[in-house]
């Protein structure tokens, strides 16, 4: 009994000492400060490798199968997690795989302080990930991750979130994995008994396609004041924003959150924009269009002194990523600029515009590739 309460204390958050986590936090935090680089955690890893003062870590405890083609993972987090995020908020993840770290990032689907029963009471959080033909880590996630793996995490972050209390009006529309973050708006507002007036539109080429298909149902029969409708754009094709005012006449007063494939959001702004609405739209997207792809070039990363080639398509992000450079990032979208970095050498070129960087310019190197040789200051 006493082992498990040591190992519980151990396992408790200890990132952001100054913010929350009394006195027995901030000891354990400067102990980590002050003895770095020969950090305890170093010695901590042999014993459990969750129990880190300088990363944040995780362990996967459950693979659901979700579709064919995706799954939900349940991590718990160790020290520094902080649990009290806003629903729609996505993290950062980090597999090694064949030696290499790999790093993208998943919306939670889970509400906040969500503890499973299931295991033991713990808190946890979920992820829900689909597998996509050029996307390496999301294939190995759904199918290579057994319970037991684990993983590197970032914060969450982001700002497509549901506000508590929500609007009283509410409508989601979705496609595809785009449902994932509204998931963890639908779990929070169902756990909060909040879901008043929520209209939901979420298309997906079959039945078999559709992720958490069961849940919205059951949702569905629970909360008279949520109606969920499901487009199969296999037998039906799109939805047709024209069609908004039959099937959702009241579209126009309800706050609305949009997240799916690129096409079908820019459609959605566009209608919204026309018809004077676009304060009342949140829009959350997973891919930057690419529409100014040039030549490429070496990339040399300056204070590692590593370099790769890469192509005019690949962002220095995932350059870097590729070579074993441990690159900051957070959206990868474009929108957050946490991967900012300062070009030292060279010319780098914005995938969505064309725009060229020089030496020392800063650049996001999330929607940034080579325009030639140039060389980055990380």
């Amino acid at each position: 009994m006493v082992l498990k309460n040591v190992r519980d204390w151990l396992e408790a958050p200890a990132a952001n000492v100054a913010e929350r986590g009394g006195r027995l936090n901030v000891l354990r935090g400067a102990v980590a400060r002050v003895t770095t680089p020969l950090l305890p955690d170093d010695y901590l890893h042999l014993a459990n490798p969750l129990w880190s003062a300088r990363e944040l870590r995780g362990r996967v405890v459950d693979v659901r199968e979700e579709t064919a083609d995706s799954a939900t993972l349940v991590i718990r987090p160790g020290w520094g997690f902080d649990f009290t995020y806003q629903p729609g908020q996505y993290i950062g993840i980090g597999l090694l795989v064949d030696g290499r770290w790999h790093w993208r990032s998943y919306s939670l689907t889970c509400p906040p302080n969500w503890s499973s029963p299931e295991h033991g009471g713990k808190k946890v959080i979920s992820i829900a990930v689909k597998a996509m033909p050029e996307g390496f880590l999301s294939s190995h996630l759904v199918g290579g991750v057994t319970p037991g793996t684990i993983v590197r995490l970032q914060a969450p972050q982001g700002g497509f979130v549901m506000p508590s209390p929500p609007p009283p009006k509410v409508l989601f529309l979705t496609a595809g994995s785009g449902i994932t973050p509204v998931m963890s708006m639908l779990r929070a507002m169902d756990r909060r008994d909040g879901i008043a007036d929520v209209a939901h539109l979420h298309s997906a080429r079959s039945e078999q396609d559709v992720m958490f298909g069961a849940e919205l149902r059951a949702l569905h029969d629970k909360h008279p004041g949520f109606a969920s409708h499901l487009r199969l754009t296999g037998e039906q094709g799109k939805f047709a924003l024209a069609d908004l005012d039959a099937e959702f006449p009241d579209w126009r007063e309800r706050e609305t959150w949009a997240c799916g494939p690129a096409a079908m959001l820019d459609e959605i702004e566009k209608h919204w924009q026309a018809a004077g609405l676009a304060a009342k739209l949140h829009v959350e997207r997973f891919e930057i269009e690419r529409s100014k792809v040039g030549e490429g070039g070496t990339v040399t990363f300056g204070k590692s002194g590593r370099s790769v080639e890469a192509d005019g398509a690949t962002s220095l992000l995932e350059a870097g990523e590729s070579a074993g450079v441990q690159m900051p990032f957070g959206c990868r979208m474009g929108i957050c600029q946490t991967c900012v970095v300062t070009v030292a050498e060279g010319h780098a070129r914005d995938l969505r515009n064309g725009d060229e960087r020089r030496a020392g310019d800063k650049v996001q190197t999330c929607i940034s590739a080579a325009a030639g040789d140039c060389t980055l200051d990380i």
